[in-house]
């Protein structure tokens, strides 16, 4: 009996709300504004008014179940799986803190649950129109920190948010190796991206814009945060390809490229951190054919290059 006690001393009483607010406070200043304000949004709206005031060991996984189908059934089966995503965020987050025992979020899986929508192939232009895409770019008359963002999309083909929300801390220019942490990576384990020198020297020149700072795309109202997606997307219809080419898109031209070009798929793959990791072989295949992967990228970006040089005025 004394030691239940002592166990309720150490795990104090926590509804949901409670500790869903102190992971939002530990989770969104790695994160862009507009995706802040989105999982908050979701917080307020959709899951607080269900569970906000339930203790956290008083959630089975039904509960969680049927707030996402009630979610689903008014027409956003894309909220529900976003809402179950952030639930179980809590919920681990909970468990590291010693509130709770188990997450019964994951024993949940959104496509147990529901229809979820075809995700759209991201809109990108082909390889004929990748010279005048390169060349609209090196002469975007914005801001130079967002035309050095579309280089180095061009140059690693990253997802948007590694981008965008990369600290000055993963780079080690010198190595000409960039380490994405565990924590910003889809598939939740460290990710190297080789360098170009092409990338080292737009890296260079980023450091001289940023001055300092902590992100290397901070953003215009303030460089505590990175900078937004809008950004990007604003530049891109400016260039005139709103339809025709999205920030998602380099990542589809490089690997049909590559693949064209006879790069071996399980590199471009692993570069495109597609790949699946379990947490035993993380910590060996962030690394893996790291040699392999580096001439890869020195070739894709001399190959950008020579797209560049290929660019004839239209007639």
């Amino acid at each position: 009996m004394e030691k239940r006690r002592e166990a309720a001393e150490v795990r104090p009483y926590k509804t949901f709300e409670e500790a869903a607010e102190q992971w939002l406070s530990y989770w969104k200043p790695t994160r862009t504004e507009s995706r802040v304000k989105q999982v908050a949004a979701y917080l307020q709206s959709d899951i607080y008014p269900v569970i906000g005031r339930r203790a956290l060991a008083d959630l089975p996984s039904s509960v969680f179940r049927d707030m996402v189908k009630k979610i689903e059934a008014r027409g956003a089966p894309t909220v529900a799986k976003l809402v179950l995503q952030v639930c179980n965020q809590v919920m681990r987050y909970s468990i590291a803190h010693d509130w709770v025992q188990r997450n019964p979020v994951a024993e949940l899986r959104a496509s147990d649950l529901m229809v979820i929508p075809k995700t759209k192939n991201h809109a990108r232009v082909g390889e004929a129109d990748l010279p005048a895409l390169l060349h609209a770019i090196d002469n975007y008359s914005g801001e130079e920190q967002t035309r050095l963002a579309f280089k180095m999309m061009a140059l690693t083909f990253v997802r948007t948010a590694e981008l965008i929300e990369s600290t000055w801390a993963e780079f080690d220019l010198d190595a000409a190796r960039w380490t994405i942490p565990a924590d910003r990576m889809k598939m939740a384990t460290a990710h190297v991206v080789p360098l170009s020198w092409q990338a080292v020297l737009t890296l260079r020149r980023l450091q001289v814009l940023t001055a300092g700072g902590d992100f290397v795309f901070p953003g215009r109202d303030s460089h505590k945060r990175p900078m937004s997606r809008a950004t990007l997307l604003m530049a891109l219809r400016v260039l005139g390809y709103r339809g025709r080419m999205t920030v998602h898109g380099f990542r589809g031209i490089a690997s049909t490229t590559l693949h064209e070009q006879n790069w071996p798929h399980e590199h471009i793959e692993l570069q495109l951190a597609h790949q699946s990791r379990g947490a035993v072989s993380a910590a060996y295949n962030h690394a893996q054919y790291l040699p392999q992967r580096e001439a890869m990228m020195q070739a894709w970006a001399d190959y950008l290059d020579a797209q560049r040089a290929r660019y004839a005025p239209p007639i």
